[in-house]
């Protein structure tokens, strides 16, 4: 691995770049959308300052392209081209025409938006639950192309071998019923929330009620709206289901996904320690995952949605981490001999 220099632009105010306006935080034509087609379905993205280092910032469940709001300007002004999609079948983008929600889906249709559509040789990825298992399927299915990930709060493969001693490997068992529903009963459920309001107020106990995110996260007049209403829409909602089916029926997989440990990436480990879904250890279990990790860092008074929780530490983390991607990026070049 090769060091990584915490290089941080001393012009660069973070804060202040995140956009703290409520009204801007919450408005959703905030940054412009753009679409493709390269996998045979509409894949919407935002995309901010073209020519930079390439950032591809991919959402879990329940969240869409919204989730990374507060950190795409920082980002951008840091230096970072920021490519931040709708995963198939959420938010604006529509549902994969082949039926198939699974990972191996979300990250083949990734990696020909960025690689084959943008034109990108190399990217920084960046994700956490459901993202996180795309994120990791694409720095092993290419690993010449993953220059470096950002994960946090996440699913991870378990290593027998060497999480066995690790206390806090599993979720608690009580927060497990919306997985077993939504994985084994999908179009039940789905007829169950027949309704707009039904579709969003079931969305809403995720950022409130079931303690995915620390209390007070998401408090703010508009803030849970903002994120639960691309699932208002039956469609959506039900295809968004697609990861959780593909976890117990084999034939709602697309194809083998690629989870393992990983030997190669460099790999910027985050944790926000108030979440109350995923394992209470899942820092210690990434340090086994990831062979070269800087962290795990543990997240104060922050959960499961570390962009909108945190988009501080977020933000300025990734900055450090990539900070010799950014400074390449922005040397001029070497003059030309005479």
């Amino acid at each position: 691995m090769t060091d990584v220099a915490p290089k941080i632009d001393p012009d660069l105010d973070i804060e202040r770049a995140s956009g703290l306006d409520l009204d801007i935080e919450l408005d959703p034509a905030r940054f412009p959308i753009e679409s493709c087609a390269v996998r045979g379905f509409r894949q919407a993205y935002v995309r901010v300052n073209p020519g930079g280092v390439p950032l591809l910032c991919v959402h879990g469940w329940p969240e869409t392209k919204r989730i990374f709001w507060k950190v795409i300007a920082p980002l951008a002004a840091a230096g970072f081209e920021v490519i931040v999609p709708d995963l198939r079948g959420f938010g604006d983008s529509e549902p994969g025409p082949d039926g198939f929600h699974d990972v191996t889906s979300h990250s083949l249709d990734l990696h020909a938006l960025v690689h084959d559509h943008l034109g990108h040789e190399s990217v920084v990825v960046l994700g956490g639950d459901l993202g996180g298992p795309v994120i990791q399927d694409l720095a092993l299915r290419h690993p010449e192309w993953v220059a470096r990930m950002v994960l946090f709060n996440s699913p991870l493969p378990y290593l027998k071998d060497r999480m066995a001693g690790i206390v806090g490997t599993r979720p608690a068992a009580e927060s497990s019923d919306y997985f077993l529903r939504q994985g084994t009963d999908p179009d039940g459920l789905a007829g169950d929330l027949d309704s707009p309001g039904q579709r969003t107020r079931y969305i809403a106990t995720f950022y409130t009620s079931r303690f995915w995110a620390h209390p007070g996260a998401f408090t703010a007049p508009g803030a849970v709206e903002f994120h639960t209403a691309p699932f208002a829409d039956a469609t959506s909602l039900r295809a968004s289901f697609g990861a959780y089916e593909s976890a117990f029926d084999p034939a709602k997989r697309s194809g083998p996904s690629m989870l393992g440990r990983n030997e190669r990436t460099p790999t910027l480990v985050l944790h926000g320690i108030s979440d109350h879904v995923m394992y209470p250890a899942f820092d210690r279990m990434a340090a086994q995952v990831f062979a070269h990790h800087v962290g795990p860092y543990l997240l104060r008074d922050c959960g499961h949605f570390v962009p909108w929780e945190a988009p501080h530490a977020l933000a300025s983390g990734t900055v450090a981490f990539c900070g010799d991607l950014l400074s390449a990026r922005r040397r001029p070049p070497p003059p030309v001999p005479s």
